[in-house]
């Protein structure tokens, strides 16, 4: 890859702001502590709601996805409410986000959904109502495996690979291996197999991403080291905080923090002490306010006043993450 993506790209990979055609997140959730104990809660939860009000699909789709990695079920009926937003970004995210956040009760919701106009909205439905407990939709993800749009059949393999069934592994190797397919394809086939904990993939594709001339590389690398997990992944990452390019340090911090590990505080650290402006939506003010959040350090957390108060609505809801999962 040659073309730098955000943060949000990569969490969100169609937006209004013109990202690649993709949509969902690449970094497995983690498990939100109690956020009504952090004294910027509320704050955090009113950038939130805010967010989920905002006509913008910009802003909506990646609120939708912080509602669900952190857990807010208040805000369960904005997300209800977004499954009919004209963009597809934002159905999508909110049809996602209702598995995710398992409402049982929203099945009715779900079902309407598996007759939407778009088919990335459709698979998105029949995902959350497996969540739920629905598994005879699981076969209409995979048969999405066969579309002729990349989109569709990214979307397919990033839903399997969130469902976690390793019957899946097979179907989503070969379509990584397949040469003909685009390479928006095959990167997201990449990562759910390292989602799945494919053996095989450490050594074939992912180690070579991180030896990359690209940064690009580089950093997708460093995420499908973070959905493998393994100790051997986790040692891979820790390397990379090293790296020449201040983007891809700040991503192995951050997707350290992910793996329970603080080694890349004082990455972060450092770059926050050179008072970036956080007004700005860059790569790097993205991944150094996403790594505050997930490594959980309090002298880190002092710089969130400043990152929820930042003219970008984004790093609000980065801020706004990383208060809600401490």
């Amino acid at each position: 890859m040659k073309k730098t993506m955000t943060w949000m790209c990569l969490a969100a990979l169609l937006t209004a702001a013109g990202c690649t055609n993709q949509f969902g997140s690449i970094v497995p959730p983690a498990v939100p502590k109690s956020a009504t104990a952090h004294p910027l809660a509320p704050q955090a939860l009113k950038i939130l709601k805010a967010g989920l009000e905002n006509d913008n699909s910009y802003i909506r789709t990646p609120a939708i996805e912080i509602t669900a990695e952190t857990g807010q079920k208040q805000f369960l009926p904005s997300v209800v409410q977004s499954t009919d937003h004209r963009a597809v970004t934002a159905r999508f995210a909110a049809a996602v986000a209702l598995g995710d956040m398992q409402c049982k009760s929203c099945r009715p919701v779900l079902q309407k959904k598996l007759d939407d106009e778009n088919p990335n909205v459709r698979i998105a439905a029949a995902y959350s109502l497996v969540k739920i407990g629905d598994k005879k939709y699981q076969e209409m993800i995979r048969r999405a495996l066969n579309s002729t749009d990349p989109t569709v059949k990214a979307n397919a393999i990033l839903l399997l690979g969130k469902l976690g069934d390793q019957e899946d592994l097979n179907r989503i190797r070969s379509i990584m291996h397949n040469n003909d397919e685009v390479e928006k394809v095959r990167f997201q086939a990449l990562e759910s197999l390292s989602r799945l904990g494919d053996p095989k993939v450490y050594r074939e594709k992912i180690w070579p991403l991180l030896i990359s001339k690209y940064h690009d590389d580089r950093v997708w690398g460093i995420r499908c080291m973070g959905a493998l997990a393994t100790p051997e992944a986790k040692t891979a990452v820790q390397t990379m905080l090293q790296d020449d390019i201040l983007e891809v340090r700040l991503t192995a911090a951050e997707q350290l923090g992910q793996l329970g590990d603080r080694s890349g505080k004082d990455r972060v650290r450092e770059y926050l002490e050179q008072t970036p402006n956080l007004d700005e939506t860059s790569m790097a003010n993205q991944m150094a306010v996403s790594a505050i959040g997930t490594i959980g350090d309090q002298a880190l957390n002092a710089y969130l006043p400043k990152a929820l108060a930042s003219k970008s609505p984004i790093i609000q809801l980065i801020a706004a993450k990383a208060v809600l999962m401490q």
